[in-house]
């Protein structure tokens, strides 16, 4: 949608919460002076976005009955959003407490994201390291960490260590990186211990290389 459409469609919604009545398509082009068939283009996407409510109305006379639309009642949601300007109010509120005790917190919220995202294996279906690490993957895919495990030299041995080629927090991760990246490895580690798997993310590497960061598995005894 090109700015001009974007206004447009802006001045239908506000012409419609305006009107102290519902508005069929020839009043509210009168309103806005534009043609009719500009204004039912510009309804018909806001009532498939869910703000404006479209119903037909008898006629008080005879004749067919009349099509009209109101504003439905809410916040305007196709404005714009700024997430990352509330994470960053967040970690700052995190980042001003003590390092450590803020740290061990990133690390404990992580955890219990990282067991809430996954599903547990099946009742009496005993958990293997392949299959906790690429169930690991595909969390880590999913939240867009681009993950690539790396093999190992001895045949049928697990990955020790997955690489992370991209960051959806990265931001975030260059500003307040002592608490996005414990948080990172505590997600790992919560979604392990909640697959029930026999190894577990022992660390991880911010930065590790030029284009990734890495994340290093081991043995949950041996952890």
């Amino acid at each position: 949608m090109t700015p001009r459409e974007s206004s447009r469609r802006l001045a239908v919604l506000d012409a419609l919460r305006a009107a102290p009545s519902p508005l069929g398509v020839a009043e509210a082009a009168r309103r806005l002076g534009v043609h009719p068939n500009t204004v039912r283009f510009h309804l018909d996407s806001l009532v498939a976005e869910g703000l404006v409510e479209r119903r037909t109305e008898r006629s008080p006379g005879p004749g067919r009955p009349r099509t009209v639309y109101t504003a439905r009642p809410g916040m305007d949601r196709g404005g714009t959003r700024d997430y990352r300007l509330l994470a960053r109010v967040l970690l700052s509120r995190w980042a001003a407490a003590d390092p450590a005790e803020a740290r061990a917190e990133a690390m404990e919220t992580g955890r219990a994201w990282g067991g809430y995202l996954v599903d547990p294996p099946p009742p009496f279906e005993r958990p293997t390291a392949e299959r906790s690490v690429a169930a690991l993957l595909a969390l880590l895919d999913e939240l867009g960490f681009a993950p690539t495990a790396e093999e190992e030299p001895t045949p049928g041995a697990p990955p020790r260590r997955i690489r992370l080629r991209h960051c959806p927090f990265l931001e975030l991760a260059e500003e307040h990186g002592r608490l996005v990246c414990p948080l990172h490895l505590g997600l790992m580690q919560g979604a392990l211990a909640r697959l029930d798997a026999p190894l577990t993310a022992t660390g991880l590497e911010p930065f590790a290389e030029p284009d990734s960061c890495v994340a290093h598995l081991a043995g949950a005894t041996a952890a």
